[in-house]
């Protein structure tokens, strides 16, 4: 049972909030609870103090649901004919997103098939994505807020979704995501080319330069996810059972979005945070890297990402800026000089001290570790 303390009380299983009752609990003022089935619990709603409390998706016998809401609690309702649940309490793990054999018939290719029938779709609907993304605010909420008391930091690695496992800046990624992993957290968009290599590099950070080789090596069996996203998913699922570590710590995150749903999630991440809205997510992906975040080389998202981060850095406080370090000197002054602007940018700003360009996965580290 979670031992949730403060104002704020997550209750998401029968068993917890049965156990809240017998631990003396009078008034439910504060408390989210989640997805039960309350309809054998009609003695305890009718006995205790409701004000306060939000239901989200739970069922009630006839009569408690008007009762809840009579006595100031907020009743939000179970929405039907949705692939995924608005009210969920964590985030995915890669086989909950992987859950059949078929792609086609996986959750995350149900959601998105579902996310795209825009003019089919009613309010019920809407409603259940922006409750859905919120409730994946939330659990990424409490992810992170874990990570902060182990004392652990996030650092953030960004580039191109078109890197093809077996190139060598698939490669570059992965190293850097290994020698990242070994002290934060790594963070990613989560989806294919130069995230998925990152996720896997902190994935392999228990691991030795060879392992991580041979890693390579039997993923590039399976370049990419066209024309089959089973086949790239299963090599991967395949890789990650072979480097497992017992009790790893968390190694790193993904938060990836169904509206670039055609690129499908990667499976190494830890925890994956998916969103419905793209705005959300990247907002949310650029705030949790406290630790700063690395840009690799890519295209309109990762330019994108670059100047977004920057303007977070432009306007915030000393004490709020975070490491912006571009991975790359010709492909950033040369190829897409976002490196000149950028430093012209943060000229006479306290993010100045806060910007770099390196060359090496070695620079990188050094950096981020300072």
């Amino acid at each position: 049972m979670k031992r949730n303390r403060g104002r704020t009380v997550h209750v998401e299983t029968l068993a917890e909030f049965d156990q809240r009752i017998r631990d003396g609990a009078t008034a439910l003022r504060g408390w989210r609870v989640s997805g039960l089935d309350l309809r054998q619990r009609s003695g305890v709603l009718h006995r205790v103090q409701l004000a306060g409390a939000t239901f989200l998706g739970c069922l009630f016998a006839p009569g408690d649901r008007h009762l809840a809401e009579d006595a100031g609690a907020l009743v939000l309702p179970t929405i039907s004919g949705v692939p995924v649940d608005p009210y969920r309490s964590t985030l995915y793990t890669p086989g909950e997103l992987y859950d059949a054999t078929a792609y086609a018939d996986t959750l995350d290719a149900r959601a998105y098939a579902w996310c795209q029938q825009d003019r089919q779709q009613g309010a019920d609907d809407t409603l259940a994505r922006a409750l859905h993304d919120h409730a994946i605010d939330e659990a990424l909420d409490r992810w992170t807020a874990r990570l902060h008391r182990g004392g652990q930091r996030i650092v953030g690695v960004m580039g191109g979704h078109d890197a093809q496992r077996g190139d060598a800046d698939f490669a570059l990624a992965a190293r850097l995501g290994r020698s990242l992993g070994q002290t934060h957290v790594v963070a990613t968009g989560g989806g294919p080319g130069a995230m998925e290599a990152a996720n896997l590099g902190a994935w392999m950070a228990g691991h030795g330069t060879v392992e991580l080789t041979e890693a390579l090596g039997l993923l590039g069996r399976v370049p990419g996810f066209r024309p089959s996203v089973q086949a790239w998913a299963d090599e991967a699922f395949g890789v990650r059972g072979r480097f497992a570590v017992e009790e790893a710590p968390v190694r790193s995150l993904g938060i990836p979005t169904w509206h670039y749903g055609h690129e499908p999630p990667n499976v190494f991440a830890d925890a994956i945070a998916k969103y419905f809205r793209n705005a959300t997510r990247e907002a949310i992906l650029l705030e949790v890297c406290d630790a700063g975040i690395v840009f690799l080389p890519g295209a309109g998202g990762t330019v994108q990402e670059i100047f977004q981060d920057a303007c977070e850095n432009y306007y915030a406080d000393e004490s709020s800026v975070a490491p912006m370090i571009l991975l790359g000197a010709e492909y950033w002054t040369e190829t897409l000089p976002a490196w000149p602007l950028l430093q012209r940018l943060a000229k006479g700003r306290v993010m100045e001290g806060h910007v770099h360009l390196a060359d090496s996965v070695e620079e990188v580290v050094a950096l981020v570790r300072r």
